[in-house]
């Protein structure tokens, strides 16, 4: 096994996998209100695909966590199967899921008992009027019943992904907070970075790490927690306690000179970088014959070519051309 290392000495063991560019949600800051044209479907990657290119990952380069991710995956048809046929894999990666979790209450119990270890559920508010206002859909039952059946099956600790927006819902940090520790989840907050489909990303109406963590300083006293490694989150204990909140800096306080993390889309293209504007295409490899040994050697091509950072703040930062969900996060 040859680990897959890029140009300046990273080490990648994190593939996150998109099942699906569809989604159920509209989010104002992912997509536009009438959605956007799917993939057709002879360009997405089967079970067996998906099934055979982690295969690869996990037997000769390394990987050693993977996480499901969208669009929304939960949408994706035999997601549970598909997860079982995943823990099989020897040595047996961590499992995890990215959700909207409107879906979760139904699957959950099935997706922990197949081998689903976690799931991350995106949780932007609290209040029904500025959720359907933020996702264009009435939902908001569902994903706070998703969040209780996750933590019901055992998928724990469940985290909570929370992007705030300026004049939005930035006035409920504290209280999605409370929630979040009252319930023994794990909240995380999330800068608003420049994936939309409208390119209409604006840095003025982002919500800051700085700021985050004054708002949540007014009320708590916040101690940050060592040994983050690659971990995006820095994290912080609340209140000299066991509970803790992470903030994902990914504008303002980049992670990428520990960054461990690989990309592949639903159509099968390998990304070395959430916005990366270069792709390797797999699944034309796998679907022209190429073997296990060619496709890693493609794999480790694709990562020795990974830049040191994702440039957001040069002047000539230009957004990938595919949004995030396309994407996969």
């Amino acid at each position: 096994m040859t680990a897959l290392v890029d140009g300046f000495g990273r080490v990648h063991t994190d593939l996150r996998v998109s099942l699906t560019d569809k989604c159920n949600l509209r989010c104002t800051y992912c997509m536009p209100a009438e959605g956007l044209d799917w993939l057709p479907s002879p360009e997405l990657l089967s079970d067996d695909e998906v099934l055979r290119l982690v295969a690869i990952g996990v037997e000769h380069l390394g990987i050693t966590s993977i996480r499901l991710t969208g669009g929304e995956p939960l949408l994706r048809r035999g997601l549970v199967d598909l997860v079982a046929r995943l823990a099989q894999l020897s040595p047996r990666p961590a499992l995890s899921l990215t959700t909207n979790g409107v879906g979760l209450a139904r699957l959950a119990p099935a997706l922990a008992a197949a081998g689903l270890n976690r799931v991350n559920v995106s949780l932007d508010t609290l209040r029904r009027t500025t959720f359907v206002e933020l996702t264009r859909r009435d939902r908001l039952d569902d994903v706070l019943a998703g969040l209780d059946a996750a933590h019901a099956a055992g998928m724990t600790p469940v985290k909570v992904n929370t992007v705030l927006m300026r004049g939005l819902n930035d006035d409920e940090a504290l209280d999605l907070l409370r929630y979040c520790t009252d319930r023994g989840f794990v909240l995380r907050f999330i800068e608003q970075m420049p994936l939309d489909a409208q390119h209409g990303w604006d840095r003025n109406l982002m919500v800051t790490a700085d700021e985050i963590l004054a708002r949540l300083g007014a009320r708590h006293v916040l101690t940050p927690v060592s040994g983050r490694g690659s971990a995006p989150a820095e994290e912080f204990r609340i209140d000299g306690g066991q509970a803790t909140v992470g903030v994902i800096g990914s504008v303002t306080r980049p992670f990428c000179g520990a960054c461990d993390r690989v990309r592949l889309t639903a159509d099968g293209q390998l990304r070395n970088c959430l916005f990366a504007r270069e792709e390797s295409d797999l699944r034309g490899a796998l679907r022209s014959g190429a073997t296990d040994l060619e496709i890693a050697d493609r794999w480790r091509a694709a990562i020795a070519a990974k830049r040191a950072g994702h440039g957001i703040d040069d002047p000539g930062f230009l957004q990938p051309d595919r949004p995030m969900s396309a994407i996969g996060g």
